[in-house]
């Protein structure tokens, strides 16, 4: 009897043991995965309400913060442009050093519904842009974002649109430097932001 009580003590401790070195191996492993991810440039060249070509180039120096999304959105794009709007107002002189973009993934359906208005309607600070299909698709895989139409026979002309639901930061540099995941309150991008202004 005590050798099987001596011999569960040792199993016991084997579990204890390997599973202390799992936990202490995943700890480790996101250091390692952040200090070899390579950084990168997202670009866009695409139109605004006015017309003109505006490119990701022109917003050197200062931090964008990049979503894509489209106007029919029933629920995540309207409350990530609140977000976006609230963080606006709260840098107060800061503001200025931050672009907030909006780049439609539903271009020819929001240019008529009027992108501008509808950017303008959180924030007037945040530029709608929308190009053609092909720049659209370009803008999404440079930010290595998702997104599709999918057909929806409730929704405004038959479809809506999936896409990646995430608000995405970048450098004065044009580096990528995080994303913010649907929800993040912007008491909490504020204050990333401000860390970094």
């Amino acid at each position: 009897m005590r050798r099987l009580t001596a011999l569960r003590m040792v199993l016991w401790g084997a579990v204890v043991l390997a599973a202390a070195g799992s936990v202490f191996l995943y700890q480790r492993q996101p250091a390692r995965q952040i200090e070899t991810v390579e950084a990168f440039q997202p670009e866009f060249a695409l139109t605004d309400a006015d017309g003109n070509i505006r490119q990701s180039e022109e917003f050197r120096g200062r931090y964008q913060l990049v979503f894509f999304g489209f106007t029919n959105c029933p629920d995540v794009c309207p409350t990530t442009l609140s977000e976006v709007a609230q963080v606006m107002d709260d840098l107060g002189p800061d503001a200025a050093k931050v672009q907030p973009v909006f780049i439609s993934i539903d271009p020819e359906r929001d240019r008529q519904m009027g992108l501008d208005e509808f950017t303008a309607a959180f924030h007037p600070s945040i530029i709608g842009l929308a190009g053609d299909d092909v720049a659209t698709r370009a803008a999404a895989d440079s930010f290595k974002i998702f997104f599709e139409r999918e057909e929806d026979p409730a929704a405004p002309d038959g479809y809506s649109m999936s896409h990646s639901p995430a608000l995405y930061l970048i450098g004065p540099h044009g580096d990528w430097l995080r994303q913010y995941t649907y929800g993040t309150p912007a008491s909490e991008i504020l204050a990333d932001l401000k860390s970094r202004l």
